[in-house]
């Protein structure tokens, strides 16, 4: 049986439009920065990689406040982070895919050791990471925005 060249062409056409919409699928992979909320500066740099289907982020550079120390310590952490310093410290763990962002995971919140539910999403740009860490429902928490590295 000979297929038609027609029907080849459609289909090789039909196979790249599919490839270009899954590139242009916006994701969180890649570097983020974090900003104190009181100040506007930017208090570090999380990567986000991607593992199977999980997302998790890590601590690759720290820029410390005023009056911080230059390479903070996790001393209100609990377990393996305990005592062990920000940068290096994976703080995003068990992200993923629910619709347009992220959920199922925790965040550590190495200022004070908490660990807290977590979900995500990028904004309509792609450029800013809208964060929110919360306790019990999405509800009794708050949301940080965190600015694409680029």
């Amino acid at each position: 049986m000979t297929v038609p060249l027609r029907v080849l062409t459609l289909s090789a056409l039909a196979l790249l439009g599919a490839q270009s919409v899954a590139a242009a699928d916006p994701t969180a992979v890649g570097r983020w920065f974090t900003v104190d909320e009181k100040t506007g500066q930017e208090t570090s740099i999380i990567e986000i990689t991607q593992t199977g289907d999980i997302l998790n982020g890590r601590i690759i550079k720290v820029m410390p406040l005023p009056g911080d120390p230059a390479n903070p310590i996790c001393h209100k952490c609990d377990g393996p982070e305990k005592d062990q310093p920000y940068l290096g410290m994976l703080i995003l763990k068990g992200f993923k895919r629910d619709g347009d962002g992220w959920d199922g995971g925790t965040i550590l919140d190495p200022r004070s050791g908490n660990v807290y539910s977590s979900n995500f999403h990028l904004d309509g740009s792609g450029k800013k990471l809208l964060v929110r860490g919360y306790l019990g429902i999405s509800l009794l928490g708050r949301t940080a925005t965190w600015i694409k590295d680029e």
